[in-house]
């Protein structure tokens, strides 16, 4: 049980980081640039998915001695997946927030995240992306 609290907070933080390049990313286009928040979303996700998929195959989800179900290169195909259908969720919640209530798109934005991030995200990639095998030398 320990350990999968510890796996949790590590995806957290990783999530954490990209999503605050992320966000740092969406701000600047769209309050610098004028460039609509929708846009700007899906360019910052993608700086935000390199950064969680690098923190997340060495060290979030990375355990000693054991095997992987998926290749690096099944691994990223996975994680492209989940990535596309995850900005596609943050660019409609955004909008959806911002058009249908009085939040303001960075507040949607962050709202949109927490449960993007927490009900979509880790769950894929914890159990879908970075599935592990049985460990090394463990009997059949």
């Amino acid at each position: 049980m320990l350990e999968r609290i510890k796996i949790f907070l590590k995806a957290q933080f990783s999530a954490f980081t990209g999503g605050v390049c992320d966000y740092l990313i969406m701000l600047f286009l769209t309050e610098c640039f004028g460039i609509h928040y929708t846009v700007s979303i899906a360019a910052g996700c993608i700086l935000g998915a390199v950064i969680n998929f690098s923190i997340n195959k060495t060290w979030s989800f990375f355990r000693a001695n054991v095997k992987y179900r998926f290749t690096l290169t099944q691994q990223l195909l996975r994680f492209v997946f989940v990535v596309t259908s995850s900005i596609a969720l943050k660019i409609a919640g955004t909008y959806l927030l911002t058009q249908f209530t009085c939040f303001d798109y960075k507040i949607a934005r962050i709202i949109t995240d927490i449960v993007v991030s927490l009900c979509y995200n880790y769950v894929l990639q914890r159990y879908w992306v970075f599935r592990t095998g049985k460990r090394q030398g463990a009997k059949k």
